[in-house]
């Protein structure tokens, strides 16, 4: 950043200019953010601890004599909030899981790959010192901070942040070669992880880091290892989230420490009054909301992207979503308004040779998808937005011998109107057998020789074919974590669904198709749907009713 640039900005901001101190918070924000983001791993505290942050800062600006040291001055402030946090925080309540990975976030929205994504994995296998550290030093090493000010922030000279840093690195190397050794395929390291429960922590980075060390298999390095801070180098700032919201002026507190900071009643007051400026993609509105949106330049939408990235095919979630109809506007849909059939229990397979019952006939108008007309999402954030009236296929393809274990359901998010499961298909349940399965295959769920693919407890067992139908809008995410699973998403139509669940024995099928349809709206929704729109999709309970 233009040291100039921002002197003068900060000086402005302190002597009582309104658009100087938009354009200083809108500027530093998503530094505070990456920050408090990765020390604390995205836990559901982020944005309190950020608010909080950002409070103190504009709180005490007018104590700031340097505007050359504002960046060290508010990287202090933030890991103080960070340390205050942890000490509030009772033993219980630290063990709660992240409201949004940061790790994840930071993979989804800067779409790293390769040893930079496993470098961003593996940080969550760090201690919360450790991490709290490494929040720094990652900016150190892309060039947002220096090693003074990483020292001036953690309260250390630089010889012991040496030290330190270096410390860090070896454990953060550690658990690289854990994230390496967890995406391979030891039988060993699958037997070892079989009491593991699937949440990173120093115990487990122990026992799998001395797996690793006296295993030919975990041990061995297929490529060139590079060194974390050469990854690392010129990364960008992970961006905001799209409807992130910072309130620097709600109630009393802030203005209190504005005044008690010797703030002019000029500046006191701008803080209060409605929007003024659009600056680097955040807007301050009425009350003094940061809220950020979509910067002018944002690239246009693509087809199965991060869930959270700026350059979403989803409208900020203060604007008003698209409605194929009156029926699926958000009004139309209240909480004490709920459809839908309770679903979450497994079924039996119905006999082999039993024909589906009929399909009810649901109006079409056809169905547009983010992804095009045939979405291939592979991988763990994958997303199709789903628009209109009529059917959806959803074509499971489940690869525990590529990664067996645990399977993480996908999630329809964000949800606009009415979306039914109303059929299964292609010709088999995932967990029948399979003739002459190959590969240690016994069924489509895997087998002894390669291990399962395992459902959550109460999962319905998806067939090879899912259909839905949906009137509305919907996002589809793909949540791969534990076992491999990809899927192919299609829009289609009653005629195609019909023909398909109709092969049979007598077609060379295993079995018939299943109607699941009552033609109203108490038919089965997804056990994974919601209308909000969380950051982390996996997160959507298995709830079937809307």
């Amino acid at each position: 950043m233009d040291s100039e640039h921002w002197r003068a900005v900060i000086t402005a901001a302190q002597a009582g200019d309104r658009r100087a101190l938009d354009e200083l918070v809108a500027g530093w924000l998503p530094l505070v953010y990456n920050i408090v983001g990765r020390a604390l791993n995205g836990h559901a505290d982020v944005d309190d601890v950020v608010q909080e942050t950002m409070l103190r800062a504009v709180g005490n600006l007018g104590s700031l004599r340097d505007p050359d040291s504002f960046r060290s001055w508010l990287v202090a402030i933030a890991m103080r909030q960070i340390r205050d946090r942890a000490r509030r925080k009772t033993p219980d309540r630290l063990e709660e899981a992240p409201a949004s990975d940061f790790a994840d976030l930071t993979v989804l929205r800067l779409q790293l790959e390769g040893q930079r994504r496993e470098v961003a994995e593996a940080v969550r296998w760090l201690d919360d010192e450790d991490r709290q550290l490494l929040s720094l030093w990652w900016l150190e090493v892309a060039g947002e901070l220096t090693r003074r000010e990483l020292a001036a922030a953690v309260g250390i000279t630089r010889q012991h942040a040496a030290v330190r840093v270096q410390r860090m690195k070896e454990r953060l190397e550690t658990s690289r070669g854990i994230v390496r050794a967890l995406d391979g395929a030891c039988p060993g390291l699958r037997e070892l992880t079989g009491r593991w429960d699937g949440r990173p922590d120093s115990v487990w980075r122990k026992r799998l880091a001395r797996h690793i060390r006296g295993c030919g298999y975990c041990g061995g390095t297929r490529e060139t290892v590079v060194p974390a801070e050469r990854l690392l180098v010129g990364i960008a700032l992970v961006p905001l989230p799209v409807g992130f919201t910072l309130s620097l002026a709600f109630g009393g507190k802030t203005a209190v420490a504005a005044t008690s900071a010797g703030w002019s009643a000029k500046l006191l007051g701008a803080l209060t009054k409605p929007a003024v400026a659009v600056t680097a993609g955040a807007t301050i509105v009425a009350g003094g909301a940061y809220v950020v949106t979509q910067p002018p330049d944002a690239p246009p939408p693509r087809a199965a992207i991060a869930p959270t990235a700026t350059a979403t095919s989803e409208p900020p979630r203060t604007s008003a979503p698209p409605a194929p109809t009156p029926r699926s506007s958000p009004s139309a849909t209240k909480k004490t308004d709920p459809y839908g059939t309770v679903v979450d229990a497994v079924d039996r397979a119905p006999d082999a040779d039993t024909p589906p019952a009929a399909l009810p006939r649901r109006p079409e108008s056809g169905i547009t998808s983010t992804g095009g007309p045939k979405a291939v999402m592979q991988h763990r954030g994958d997303r199709v937005t789903l628009t209109g009236r009529g059917y959806v296929l959803v074509r499971w393809q489940i690869s525990p011998g590529s990664r067996p274990g645990a399977l993480v359901m996908p999630s329809w998010t964000g949800l606009k109107g009415r979306l039914f499961h109303v059929a299964s298909g292609g010709s088999r349940r995932m967990d029948d057998p399979l003739p002459g399965a190959p590969n240690g295959y016994a069924t489509g769920m895997g087998g002894p020789g390669i291990g399962y693919a395992v459902l959550p407890p109460g999962t319905q067992q998806m067939w090879q074919n899912e259909y839905f139908y949906l009137d509305g809008t919907v996002n589809l995410t793909q949540n791969e974590r534990g076992c491999d699973y990809g899927l192919i998403v299609f829009p289609t139509d009653r005629d195609a669904v019909v023909e398909d669940i109709g092969q049979g024995p007598p077609q060379g099928a295993i079995r018939y198709g299943l109607v699941r349809d009552t033609g109203t709206d108490s038919a089965p929704v997804p056990q994974y749907v919601t209308r909000e729109t969380p950051a982390d999709p996996a997160t959507v309970p298995q709830r079937s009713r809307v």
